[in-house]
């Protein structure tokens, strides 16, 4: 089977993700995707550029495998020449529904954010299946989708919710976990301290001003530990970061985005405890590789991370939503964790590996094609 993947946003853990799709499956996958940048845009216009790229190119697929970042809609009746009579799947990330938008946006304010949600929305309505990345992503776009609907003046068509549903299921993202443990060191030295790790990108969403307000109050409380912070860092970033990284100087141990993946590992495997604190998270890869890396997690009882641990390891590696709750919770972890290093949590990840999930992608999306004859 041959499949257009079709990827406005080719950047980030959308193009690890497409990349590592067509590296593994069995069908002949193609590419076609923009640059990781200027995601309104790309949401706007990408349509425009990719119906150009795929028009140019003899791929004749079988299945159109698109993102949430591509307007279908657009693209579909751009190519209708080519692609009247190929299925196409919807993949979610993420969406712009039910994704808590920073305050600082202008289009917040200018009510302009309205439109990024309606452009999933008609996308999914124009697929023949849709997959999201975790059971919460799903949940959460269903259950917003009826009151988003509400906000128009007449025809709000509240019966195209039940339309999506039906075609909806999930396909957790693959990740290159066999690659992550191949580059982890052979022997381990662990600091004397426990090291708390960041490796989300410095974005609003991922909530650092709690996460590092936390250590702040650690290190009065006269609770030592060390830190590595990592991640992608964009030209806006919240200034947390920059405030962490004066009041935390005797305690860092590496602060800032490392472009080696070896690097990276390598800086997981020395670190103990994953302290998490964001306010939206569709899945987590970041805490994934965290995990896999037998960094310990410290999680809030919410969005898709009780999808990633069995329940009865909740009350274990999970916390209320109640600061006060977290940093005590926090504190315990750090002075326990010579006991800490001895769990296994990497265990919880493997099933997340695409040398397992693939077959999974493989055979859904050949059912999508499969219906259609």
């Amino acid at each position: 089977m041959r499949i257009a993947l079709l990827e406005p946003f080719l950047g980030g853990s959308h193009r690890q993700w497409a990349e590592d799709y067509a590296r593994y499956s069995s069908h002949e996958i193609k590419i076609f995707g923009l640059s990781g940048h200027h995601w309104k845009w790309r949401m706007h216009g990408g349509a425009v550029s990719i119906s150009r790229l795929f028009s140019e190119s003899s791929f004749k697929p079988d299945l159109l495998l698109a993102s949430d970042m591509l307007d279908l809609n657009a693209f579909l009746s751009l190519t209708r020449a080519t692609t009247h009579h190929i299925p196409a799947a919807l993949y979610f990330h993420e969406n712009q529904l039910s994704y808590p938008w920073s305050p600082t946006d202008a289009d917040v304010s200018l009510q302009r954010d309205n439109h990024y949600s309606f452009i999933n929305y008609t996308s999914a309505l124009s697929a023949n299946k849709i997959f999201f990345n975790s059971s919460y992503h799903q949940e959460s776009f269903l259950k917003a989708l009826p009151e988003f609907l509400k906000m128009f003046p007449d025809h709000q068509e509240l019966n195209s919710v039940e339309e999506i549903k039906n075609k909806s299921g999930v396909l957790y993202p693959g990740i290159n976990l066999q690659k992550i443990k191949s580059l982890q060191p052979e022997k381990i030295e662990h600091h004397e301290r426990a090291v708390i790790l960041w490796n989300h990108r410095w974005e609003y969403d991922k909530n650092p001003e709690t996460f590092f307000n936390t250590l702040f109050e650690l290190k009065e409380r006269g609770v030592e530990f060390k830190l590595v912070v990592l991640g992608e860092k964009f030209n806006r970033y919240p200034k947390n970061f920059d405030t962490a990284r004066e009041k935390l100087v005797e305690e860092i141990l590496q602060f800032g985005f490392v472009e080696s993946q070896k690097e990276y590992v390598q800086w997981l495997s020395v670190c103990d405890i994953l302290p998490v604190t964001s306010i939206q998270d569709f899945f987590g890869i970041s805490v994934i590789e965290a995990m896999s890396c037998n960094v310990i997690p410290l999680l809030p009882k919410r969005l898709a991370y009780p999808e990633h641990l069995p329940e009865s390891l909740h009350n274990t590696f999970f916390y209320e939503e109640n600061n006060r709750e977290f940093t005590n919770r926090l504190q315990r972890m750090i002075f326990d964790v010579k006991i800490l290093r001895k769990q296994q949590v990497a265990q919880f990840t493997e099933r997340y590996d695409w040398k397992k999930l693939v077959s999974k992608y493989d055979s859904e999306l050949e059912k999508v094609v499969n219906v259609g004859k």
